[in-house]
């Protein structure tokens, strides 16, 4: 008489196939080396998947930024990594809780927006975002170059920008106008690429930090002006308190002394 088997593979597979020990036996073996093989492919296939992830929000931010007129040239002359952020207009340091997929979302909300009294209101806005998504184009550990989105009121209504600042956070480096509601032929010429060119190089502070930028009603005079639209006063002066607001205190000032402080 044969000695009894105790090798419990053995036993096992040498029950019927109707068995039901033998079925559920078999199925939990086969779902935990599935469950195994999954995890052990999940830690394997990370690095990738994250490297991926990057790749693809790194072309999605290059073709946002690059389709701004203007803008695509630029980006090419300055090299370097580009990047986005949220930014928690208060503090001027990346958002915690708010990532450019949920800015949209946390902009719904009304607790979200922050009152401007008129003293502080240069852009003609009534209310400010708390949180603006901008970006950035790093050279190694520094900032070379940020895109900030503007907006403010114009003569024939709002007007929408994108500003680009040097490493400085003082030079501006140019402009692209991405929307606007002014008169055909006059205000409507801040789309014309031949007005934008009076912008690299403008200085927006002079030496004691206070902001000088400005349209100029005609032909610009110094290191602080733009050329001037003949017959489109007010919509120069618009983009001049645009500009103003969005680089003062109320507006990115938090965030461009911290990268001049180099803490971003």
């Amino acid at each position: 008489m044969a000695g009894r088997d105790w090798n419990p593979m053995r036993r096992l597979l040498a029950l019927p196939n109707e068995s039901r020990t033998k079925t559920i036996v078999v199925a939990f073996l086969v779902s935990a080396i599935c469950a195994a093989l999954v995890s052990g492919a999940t830690v394997v296939l990370r690095p990738i998947q994250s490297a991926n992830r990057a790749a693809e929000e790194q072309a999605r931010i290059e073709a946002l930024v690059q389709g701004i007129p203007g803008m695509a040239v630029l980006l090419e002359q300055s090299g370097g990594t580009l990047s986005t952020v949220v930014i928690d207009l208060d503090s001027g340091r990346a958002a915690t809780d708010v990532t450019p997929a949920t800015l949209e979302t946390a902009l719904l909300d009304p607790a979200n927006w922050t009152a401007l009294a008129p003293g502080q209101d240069l852009a003609g806005l009534g209310q400010r975002p708390n949180f603006a998504q901008v970006f950035l184009l790093r050279d190694g550990d520094r900032v070379s170059l940020v895109l900030l989105p503007l907006s403010g009121q114009g003569y024939g209504g709002r007007i929408d920008a994108i500003l680009a600042l040097r490493g400085d956070m003082n030079t501006i480096a140019g402009i692209a106008i991405t929307s606007h509601s002014e008169t055909p032929g006059l205000g409507a010429r801040i789309e014309e690429t031949s007005w934008q060119a009076s912008f690299p190089g403008t200085e927006a502070r002079d030496d004691s930090g206070e902001i000088r930028f400005r349209v100029a009603r005609g032909a610009a005079s110094g290191v602080h002006e733009v050329d001037g639209i003949t017959g489109a006063t007010r919509t120069g002066r618009g983009v001049t308190q645009m500009v103003r607001f969005w680089l003062g205190p109320d507006g990115y000032g938090p965030l461009l002394d911290a990268i001049e402080r180099g803490q971003f």
